[in-house]
């Protein structure tokens, strides 16, 4: 046991095989995490009790109102997009007008004035002057191209005004954007229809509508347009359909119509009036108060330069150098005119039209200015400032073409028009018609007629017994001074001489187109006539004896077509006197300016003819002449027929004519006039015992029917030869 401890251990091979490699150890398994331990609930307290039902309260409202705004949102979608299908192509709503437009041009072929709905044609917001682009934006909605159709902040800002105002929330500032003003512009979609509304009118009252229900579907239409049209589409829309005053359709209507150019063509001060329109388009119309226009332009320039569209020095420039309107825009011309040129034609083709028509007229501007200043000029210098007597003028040419005309002393379109539509009695104005009937039988300017008194048996009237003027009789004299006097007896005694019928004969056949009077009251005017009908009767006697048809259209076409749909009707007629009785009638009419009851017509430089008339109680007093180029007719009087006071026709319708025709013919060299040239003066002087007078002695009844077979005889001498 000793050795034991010496015992070597067993031979064995070191390393003869390798050690098996340990087996790759299994990742552990992460630990399970133990759950946290619960917190206890904490304790509300009085205040988290008496919360929670608010909380419930809330979480239930905000389900429900989420879910109701989904539900919405979707119907709104639905009803957007069902609008968006049901809009027209663009083009189709560039032009909103239910009528058409009449545009007139003068005899230069000038435009001077305008009815109906003017257009102008179609512009696209990206080919305007960019000037006006920018004022309409600035001044309407200057978040245009920032929103979708509808503006949340501007319908805030409105109702707060409109509330602070003491209006209703939606009544007055509407917050609009110019995508809601254009849906508004296109009825939302609703068309005129003529069994609906009576008038246009009342169908765009009905659009203009404002309560809360129509503002949502403005609202839902401004929408769909957004997703249907692209911005600048609904600008043009917006641009072609707004209503600028004065009968102006959209912008470039309104360019034309204030300042003759094109919308496209216009400058600063230009851009800035026409978008101060859009809020009152009758208030701020240039034409009808200029500097209102310029206040209103001077804001929107203003707002222009605030929102960064001009600079301060643009602004201060436009400011300095404002808008101006054309000529024709001035002048504002032709309102009577036109008013009677529209209603010559067929309504349908002028104040009712639907299409876009073109007349062309006899209207000279001149002539038409030179009108209204004489006019003005009397009454500012001869006339009391209280006076509210009325006057009419109608300058014509031997034609009959009428080339001005006043219907009153205002200027207003639409107005009554004393020189076309007042009938008035013509007084001695009438009597040239006498003496064209005399003439034209045989009479002649020397012939001689006694003015002594006399009487006609009227049967069922009784005696009727003609006075003078001046009360008193003049014995024997020619015609030539008894026109040129204006003698009452001698016009009856040719009257009834060469017969009532061939005098109403004469008058009609010259244009007098009314009942005349049956009686010896005839002579002396006791008809009534109008001063465009005795004007264009008088051109007769001018142009040799031959009648005229007034007219002042001269052609009518629609705008585009070559041809025109009518054409003059009007101008010279048939004959109705001889060439020479019209000459011996103007050296007649010719006395009477010289040296007879119309002197004060007399002219400086050039021969007039014409005549007088003043009716009973002076209720109408007349001056009709003409010189070698133009035929001027001047009526005066009341509307109500009040008489005048101290106003006879040789007064102040004497002085209008001589105002207005030396107005007229301030560049026309004299011209003479187409009349006999005598080389003495007819005139007769009566030889009666001394200490008697022609002018007292009454003649029996015996020496009046002397008379007037005298007259007959003579007539028939002259007729047949002795």
């Amino acid at each position: 046991m000793s050795n034991s401890g010496n015992r070597k251990p067993p031979l064995v091979a070191d390393k003869r095989y390798a050690k098996p490699k340990p087996a790759p150890k299994k990742a552990a398994k992460p630990a399970k995490r133990k759950p946290a331990p619960r917190k206890a609930p904490k304790k509300r307290g009085l205040i988290g009790w008496l919360l929670t039902p608010f909380r419930v309260l809330f979480r239930m409202i905000w389900g429900l109102t989420w879910r109701i705004g989904a539900v919405a949102l979707l119907l709104l979608a639905g009803a957007v997009a069902y609008t968006y299908t049901a809009l027209p192509e663009l083009e189709d709503l560039l032009d909103g007008r239910t009528r058409g437009s009449v545009t007139l041009l003068d005899n230069e072929g000038v435009v001077f004035a305008w009815r109906g709905d003017q257009f102008g044609g179609a512009v696209a917001a990206t080919s305007v002057a960019p000037d006006l682009k920018n004022a309409i934006i600035a001044t309407e909605d200057k978040r245009f191209y920032r929103h979708l159709g509808v503006s949340p902040r501007g319908i805030a800002s409105a109702m707060r005004i409109n509330m602070r105002e003491g209006r209703k929330p939606w009544r007055g500032n509407g917050g609009s954007t110019i995508t809601q003003q254009t849906a508004k512009l296109l009825c939302l979609g609703v068309e005129y229809d003529q069994d609906v509304w009576k008038t246009e009118r009342e169908y765009e009252a009905d659009c203009r509508r404002t309560t809360l229900a129509r503002k949502g579907k403005e609202a839902l239409y401004a929408l769909a347009m957004e997703a249907k049209y692209s911005k600048d589409d609904i600008l043009s829309i917006y641009m072609n359909r707004a209503y600028l005053g004065g009968g102006a359709r959209g912008f470039e209507a309104a360019s034309e119509l204030y300042f003759g150019k094109s919308a496209r063509e216009v400058a600063l001060p230009e851009a800035a009036m026409m978008a101060g329109l859009l809020k009152a388009p009758s208030t701020f119309a240039p034409t009808n108060n200029l500097q209102r226009a310029r206040d209103r332009a001077a804001t929107v320039l203003k707002l222009m330069r605030e929102q960064g569209y001009i600079s301060t020095a643009e602004e201060a420039q436009a400011n300095a150098q404002p808008a101006s309107l054309s000529k024709a825009a001035s002048a504002r011309a032709g309102g009577f005119f036109v008013d009677w040129v529209m209603s010559s034609a067929p309504s349908f083709l002028t104040s009712d039209t639907t299409e876009d028509v073109l007349i062309t007229t006899t209207f000279d501007n001149r002539l038409q200015t030179a009108a209204e200043d004489a006019l003005q000029y009397v009454f500012d210098t001869k006339v009391s400032k209280t006076s509210e007597a009325q006057a009419a003028i109608v300058v014509m040419s031997a034609d009959g073409a009428v080339r001005a005309m006043v219907g009153g002393r205002e200027k207003v379109t639409g107005g009554f028009n004393r020189a076309t539509d007042a009938r008035r009695q013509t007084g001695s104005a009438f009597k040239p018609f006498v003496y064209a009937a005399a003439m034209d039988l045989g009479f002649q300017y020397d012939s001689t007629v006694e003015d002594a008194p006399f009487t006609i048996d009227i049967p069922g009237s009784g005696p009727y017994s003609p006075q003078n003027y001046a009360r008193d009789f003049k014995g024997m004299m020619t015609l030539t001074d008894a026109l040129s006097q204006s003698i009452n007896t001698v016009a009856v005694k040719v009257s009834e001489a060469v017969g009532r019928d061939n005098v109403r004969d004469v008058a009609t056949r010259f244009g007098i187109d009314n009942a005349l009077a049956e009686g010896p009251a005839l002579a002396l005017g006791a008809s009534e006539s109008t001063l465009l009908e005795m004007t264009g009767a008088y051109a007769g006697i001018l142009n040799g004896g031959n009648a005229v048809q007034p007219y002042g259209l001269t052609e009518l076409r629609l705008k585009g077509d070559s041809g025109p749909l009518m054409g003059k009707e009007g101008g010279i007629g048939e004959r109705v006197i001889t060439p020479q009785a019209a000459q011996q009638l103007t050296y007649m009419m010719y006395r009477v300016v010289t040296d007879g009851t119309g002197t004060r017509a007399r002219l400086q430089d050039r021969e007039a003819a014409g005549k007088t008339g003043t009716t009973s109680a002076a209720k109408d007093a007349w001056f009709i002449g003409f010189t070698a180029d133009y035929v001027v007719g001047v009526w005066m009087g009341y509307d109500d027929n009040t008489p005048l006071r101290g106003v006879t026709g040789g007064g102040l319708p004497a002085d209008i004519w001589r105002e207005t025709v030396t107005r007229l013919s301030s560049d026309l060299p004299p011209q003479p006039l187409p009349m006999i040239r005598p080389a003495q003066p007819p005139r007769v002087v009566p030889i009666a015992p001394q200490g008697q007078t022609t002018t007292t002695r009454r003649p029996t009844r015996e020496q009046r029917r002397q008379t007037t077979e005298d007259v007959i005889l003579d007539v028939l001498g002259r007729i047949f030869g002795n």
